[in-house]
């Protein structure tokens, strides 16, 4: 099955956060690393689940597994971030910058900006 992050459940999302956050862990270190209340059969369930989707892949480490995901972080990121801009944008990548910008405009020091008009420069001639 192709990894489709809009058909993910919320505990699934989570535990895919937590594995990219971690790298790779057990089922019990995935649960340590979830919010309070998030039972360990359950993580151990939805790891099963996602593993058969080909979402995840395990190694052995004596009895315990070993889950990573199978998608690289920066493949499942591009991978929602279309979903988000033909959901949300109509497509319009310029449209969810901006609304991105407006959001975080208070919290942007001179050093990122600074970057994102250096990458828009250097877009522009780019196209030059």
């Amino acid at each position: 099955m192709t990894y489709d992050p809009t058909l993910l459940s919320r505990l699934e999302r989570n535990l895919l956060e937590t594995l990219y956050r971690l790298g790779e862990a057990s089922a019990s270190e995935v649960a340590s690393a979830m919010p309070p209340g998030t039972s360990e059969d359950s993580v151990r369930v939805t790891l099963g689940k996602l593993e058969k989707r080909g979402i995840l892949t395990h190694r052995s480490d004596g009895p315990r597994h070993i889950y990573r995901p199978t998608v690289p972080a920066d493949a499942a990121a591009a991978k929602a971030l279309r979903h988000l801009l033909s959901t949300y944008f109509a497509g319009a990548s310029s449209k969810a910058v901006l609304t991105l910008l407006d959001l975080s405009s208070n919290q942007l020091d001179e050093t990122e900006l600074d970057e994102i008009a250096d990458w828009i420069e250097a877009e522009r001639e780019d196209d030059e």
